[in-house]
């Protein structure tokens, strides 16, 4: 199915400003567009890209004073397809994970597993390990927390909302991967889009997304504690430990939000 994506945003500076964006495909997923999904920029500037350390594609540039506007719009083709399930799948002990997974067992800015790990224990150490005990994790994150965009807070962590029990699919997503890395289950933060494709009207405004993926029989699977079921349409932009390593947009100086705009939009054939 071709799925059209995009985003219109408009930021203000009060003085020239560097930043990063990290608002492309994934270049493990990029060959399923339609053509590039370039960044452009109102006023026009130079964009330089280069890939992190993540394998996430990032664009610097430098904002002037004043009012900027960051857009791009592409064709994704994706499978018509949910997220890939498989309840067999199992949890490697540690000594057997491949190396490049062993970051996404460690603690990190937002997923604080020194706080929680020994929370984690107590609450899914009897579950089955493997895909079962993902789930277990993902089904209570998913009721724990009470979403809603007026309790979005930029700086809390796992800990905090799993004391506070709101949050927005971001503190979903980080308190589930905290659970998992304190059971010895490789877990990383993903942003992207998510389709509506499947479910039924009327469809919620289009935003970003988070979720997680976790290394279960030697590949990474998909979980989605905010919608806690399979999707169709996920398209990857970046990954990393959690959400400092992929902030949408990094300025380096201060800035205001003027507008925002995110589709994800299925199209005819």
């Amino acid at each position: 199915m071709r799925i059209r994506i995009g985003f219109d945003m408009t930021y203000e500076t009060p003085a020239v400003c560097p930043l990063i964006c990290l608002l492309n495909v994934h270049q493990r997923q990029s060959a399923q567009l339609e053509q590039p999904d370039y960044l452009r920029t109102e006023p026009a500037v130079p964009l330089h890209t280069y890939t992190d350390g993540f394998g996430n594609l990032c664009t610097r540039l430098v904002a002037p004073p004043g009012r900027i506007r960051i857009t791009s719009d592409a064709v994704f083709h994706a499978a018509r397809a949910y997220d890939p399930v498989n309840s067999s799948a199992i949890q490697h002990e540690v000594a057997d994970l491949p190396p490049d997974t062993l970051e996404f067992l460690l603690g990190s800015r937002y997923c604080e597993t020194d706080l929680l790990s020994n929370e984690a224990w107590r609450l899914f150490g009897s579950t089955a390990p493997g895909w079962a005990r993902v789930q277990a994790i993902c089904d209570f994150v998913h009721n724990h927390i009470h979403f809603g965009y007026d309790k979005a807070d930029p700086t809390r962590t796992a800990a905090q909302a799993y004391a506070q029990g709101i949050g927005v699919c971001r503190d979903y997503t980080h308190l589930a991967i905290a659970f998992a890395r304190g059971l010895n289950i490789p877990a990383r933060y993903c942003s992207g889009y998510i389709s509506d494709v499947g479910l039924p009207k009327p469809y919620a405004e289009q935003d970003f997304c988070a979720w997680m993926e976790v290394y279960l029989g030697g590949r990474w699977w998909v979980f989605d504690p905010r919608n806690n079921a399979p999707r169709m349409g996920r398209i990857l932009m970046s990954q990393g430990r959690d959400a400092a390593d992929v902030p949408l947009v990094h300025f380096f100086g201060q800035n205001a939000v003027r507008d925002f705009r995110v589709w994800v939009d299925e199209l005819p054939d």
